[in-house]
């Protein structure tokens, strides 16, 4: 009996197999995409992706812009061909247009095993309902990020002290893994910015046991970040996304049980206080609450008790993951320019506060350039990706010839098509930013930038455009201006291995460093640390 059950198992998955090859053979002999000029294949069934996968973002997608155009192809399984363009009228098209591009199924099934059923992975109406300006504004506008800006302080000041400790027993310099406290010091906020909710991944506290929230998002994250069959089968194929792992199910769990008591203590707060004189009454998921039962918000337009919960995860991806790994790559360029090092120092040591506020960290000119060069150079989200809902022609700002010596000066899309959005490549993009584009130089900042870019921030692709651009970019740049300020005060930095010997891991969320003679110890940045002699 049981043989048979996996003898139709096996050959249902064939079948379907077969189905959706011949499905993507046909699509692409007929796909206008053919005629678009681009690199060859250089494997029969990977296509061009091993070539991706070794450069991991190091400029392999600049020299195809510079030799074959800003709209191209390239190659993925089965050598079947991909578009790919970093024209920015096309690239603005398909972030506005979020009814014909959305995230792919797959991409949400990915994501949503993380985050939730959030603001990150719905599409359509729900989206556009989560999105509520009128319940979401309240929690990430300047007035809120101005309140909680002493928590990004006190945090960052935390993180110094354990590093002051670390060199001295060192005798005055520390060999430190930058990536994982910084992960701990931004999990750290979020939890108490995010949620009131102490994590104490810094382990400041006398609490000797790891936070459950935070043990089982980590959990989440590491099992959709390494490779597995399983992963891979279910990414590729719905039909093996009802198996799900124990532990998997479990962190599910325990995500959602802490949420419900996070969402409950809320309510509580707004109930018996209703302002921030508590303290609790300031944080991201009580200014939701409080937003979203406002009495100018009609019912038919309120978040349910769900809706609200699935937030607690994308908060913690939000304020979390990207940031620290934004700032492990502060720090890392930082190294490689001493002279930017040094001229930010001297502009933090001039100001008198140890704990500045918002506003002041902002007026801070050298600081900002600092953080914006890092978000072009080193955007920690790389790229993003849509599929489109139906067919559609696209306008262009530079036109394309094929390989038959045409001339387009539109796009052809059709339904099903996979776009990537290439935020690492248009911000580092020679034809707007100059022959540097691939360095990091703060002092760009100190003139005018003016592009085409259809950014939110910054004139650049960091925190991309649209409805579905980052709603808590302003609550991100003064957390990452804050622990800046009190580190580069603090402390020099100097990279701890051979510029050679780091590399970058993609996850499905950023990309992470690597040492590459380590490969066996994870995403890590050595950094040796030497406090200022003032």
């Amino acid at each position: 009996m049981l043989t048979k059950i996996g003898t139709s198992l096996v050959g249902t998955v064939g079948a379907y197999t077969l189905y959706q090859v011949l499905k993507a053979l046909y699509n692409e002999l007929t796909s206008p995409h053919r005629k678009l000029p681009g690199p060859k294949a250089t494997h029969w069934f990977f296509g061009n992706f091993l070539e991706i996968i070794e450069d991991q973002n190091s400029g392999l997608e600049e020299r195809w812009t510079q030799e074959y155009g800003r709209t191209l192809k390239f190659h993925r399984f089965f050598s079947l061909s991909s578009m790919y363009t970093i024209d920015t009228k096309a690239v603005q098209h398909f972030l506005s247009n979020t009814d014909i591009y959305q995230k792919s199924e797959a991409s949400r099934f990915s994501l949503g095993r993380i985050v939730g059923p959030g603001i990150l992975v719905v599409e359509g109406d729900e989206h556009k309902h989560q999105a509520s300006r009128k319940i979401m504004n309240p929690a990430f506008g300047a007035p809120q990020v101005r309140e909680l800006t002493s928590i990004f302080m006190d945090t960052s000041i935390q993180l110094k002290d354990i590093w002051a400790t670390l060199a001295a027993s060192n005798g005055g310099v520390a060999r430190v893994e930058i990536l994982s406290w910084l992960s701990k010091a931004t999990l750290d906020i979020i939890g108490l910015a995010g949620f009131n909710y102490r994590i104490n991944a810094l382990g400041t506290d006398e609490k000797d046991t790891p936070d459950e929230l935070a043990h089982a998002f980590e959990s989440l994250v590491n099992a959709e970040t390494n490779f597995s069959l399983l992963r891979f089968l279910q990414f590729r194929f719905p039909i093996f996304r009802r198996i799900a792992k124990n532990g998997f199910v479990k962190s599910q769990e325990t995500m959602t049980r802490v949420g419900m008591k996070l969402l409950a203590d809320s309510k509580r707060e707004i109930a018996e206080n209703g302002t921030f004189e508590t303290g609790h009454g300031r944080d991201l998921l009580t200014l939701l609450v409080r937003a979203n039962t406002a009495k100018e918000i009609p019912a038919s337009q309120q978040l349910s008790d769900k809706d609200v919960l699935a937030q607690v995860p994308t908060f913690l991806v939000a304020g979390h993951e990207t940031t620290s790994t934004a700032l492990t790559w502060a720090l890392f360029a930082l190294t490689q320019n001493v002279a930017a090092q040094t001229r930010l120092r001297e502009e933090l040591l001039s100001v008198s506060t140890d704990n500045p506020t918002m506003d002041e960290l902002n007026e801070l000119k050298y600081l900002d350039c600092v953080v914006r060069e890092t978000l072009r150079v080193h955007a920690p989200v790389v790229n993003t990706s849509r599929v489109a809902m139906r067919d559609d022609i696209v306008p262009l700002n530079t036109p394309y010839t094929d390989i038959h010596g045409v001339v387009h000066d539109t796009l052809t899309i059709r339904k099903g098509d996979d776009i990537v959005i290439p935020i690492l490549s248009l911000n580092r993009d020679v034809t707007i930013w100059g022959p540097d584009a691939m360095e990091f130089k703060p002092e760009r900042w100190e003139s005018p930038i003016a592009n085409s870019i259809p950014g939110v921030w910054g004139h650049m692709m960091t925190f991309i455009n649209g409805p579905r651009s980052c709603i808590g970019y302003r609550f991100s740049l003064v957390e990452t201006k804050a622990i800046l300020f009190t580190l580069i005060r603090a402390f020099e930095f100097e990279l701890a291995v051979p510029i050679e010997d780091i590399g970058k891991k993609a996850t499905p969320i950023v990309q992470r460093p690597i040492v590459l003679s380590e490969k066996e110890k994870g995403n890590q940045m050595p950094l040796l640390v030497r406090p200022v002699v003032r």
